[in-house]
């Protein structure tokens, strides 16, 4: 089979280019390994990464093949959306490497995993003659209306050209003649799925982009260290659309109520001056702690060591952070939207319906305030949190999962 994954790296994480693209590439990856001859198109990027876990531990029946547009181009990967127009013009001269070796060895299959978005164009899916699966990939989720003043305005110009430009790219040709082709299209939100027109909808469903490993849900050797205090834990870049305003609001009331409780953030990114400053101004400064970004082991064991895992995002397609604390055992307080929203039930979290940026900072902080009074109820949704981890977002299940679907689409 070939697989299209302009994203695809063990290295993976959120200070990397791709984030949790490259984590939902490589470990797709490793899945299609267990059952097929799998030839990979990626970036250059990813070479270094990858030959060096491969080189200790040999992945059987995967075949990377690297390749970049020119230098000159590079600086597309550097500016805010650059990196969409960058993967759309890669799949361009994918399409050309892609021919060539279906010459050489025709393909069965072919699957586009990574910057599958529901508004992107595959050229090897349009134009490719072998049965084509496209997906997982969202795209179609927003920013409530209700909760654009959190946003500047600059942040609220960006979200209107992201739309209109979604909006122009569903209806480029190349984009519309793969979903017309597709077998079978993998979204991994309900917005997504909501939006996929009717004449594509039968062959649409939902599909994570995220996923854990067996050590994932194992305790760690060594857990961040406890003082017992309630501890609420964040993590990821720090950026607007993440609502981390919405989140240190919500716990100043908590801390209002309760002088033994802690906010943890980790991550970095263009907000954190802002975030400070928001933390001295509501007199924060010996409650919340900002955290650098760390390797992912030590951030389970953060989650491990926290009581709750507070993920106010405004927009977040899949959410990785989300179900490795579920991994953890780490109640989420979220908002019902995307993949968040998707992740997380009554039984393993609480999630907000959006409101008004107030209507919602009350909802997050009621949600804090039950779960730091209600131990019992903390436990409960640790034990269902876990168990829902390791039943449904395990990567050996999206493997399983994926066999069928080929099947299926080998079947049409």
């Amino acid at each position: 089979m070939l697989v299209c994954a302009y994203a695809c790296s063990p290295g993976g994480g959120a200070e990397a280019f791709g984030g949790g693209e490259l984590v939902l590439g490589w470990n797709l990856v490793k899945q299609l390994a267990r059952f097929h001859r799998v030839e990979v198109l990626t970036s250059t990027q990813n070479r270094a990464s990858v030959e060096t876990v491969v080189f200790r531990e040999p992945l059987v029946n995967v075949r990377f093949h690297y390749f970049d547009l020119p230098s000159w181009m590079a600086f597309l990967r550097r500016m805010q959306g650059g990196i969409q127009i960058y993967a759309y013009l890669w799949q361009v001269k994918a399409y050309f490497v892609a021919r060539r070796l279906h010459r050489r060895c025709p393909f069965d299959i072919f699957h586009h995993i990574t910057y599958a978005n529901d508004w992107m164009a595959s050229f090897i899916g349009a134009l490719l003659p072998v049965p084509y699966v496209r997906g997982p990939g969202g795209g179609a989720h927003r920013t409530p209306r209700a909760l654009l003043p959190e946003y500047s305005f600059r942040g609220r110009l960006w979200e209107r050209l992201r739309t209109a430009g979604q909006w122009m790219c569903r209806h480029d040709p190349f984009f519309i003649a793969g979903q017309r082709r597709a077998r079978a299209l993998l979204v991994c939100n309900r917005e997504a799925l909501e939006s996929v027109p009717p004449a594509w909808r039968t062959k649409a469903s939902l599909f994570p982009v995220n996923g854990v490993t067996s050590e994932d849900l194992a305790p760690p050797l060594t857990e961040a260290p406890r003082n017992g205090s309630f501890r609420v834990l964040s993590a990821g870049k720090l950026l607007p659309l993440k609502g981390y305003g919405l989140a240190l609001r919500a716990f100043q009331q908590l801390a209002m109520r309760h002088s033994a409780v802690e906010l943890a953030i980790v991550g970095s990114g263009p907000e954190l001056r802002r975030l400070r400053r928001l933390v001295c101004e509501m007199g924060l400064e010996r409650q919340v702690r900002f955290l650098d970004w760390m390797a992912r082991q030590q951030l389970l064991s953060q989650m491990y060591a926290s009581d709750v895992f507070l993920f106010p995002s405004l927009r977040d397609g899949g959410g990785a952070v989300v179900v490795e604390a579920m991994a953890a055992g780490t109640p989420v307080i979220c908002l019902d939207l995307a993949g968040p929203g998707l992740h997380v039930t009554p039984e393993c979290g609480m999630k907000i319906t959006p409101s008004s940026p107030e209507g919602t900072v009350q909802g997050l902080a009621a949600a804090l305030e039950q779960l730091c009074q209600d131990q019992d109820l903390r436990l409960r949704m640790s034990r269902a949190a876990r168990t829902r981890a390791r039943e449904y977002y395990h990567w050996d299940r999206h493997g399983d999962r994926l066999r069928e679907i080929y099947r299926e689409a080998l079947q049409v």
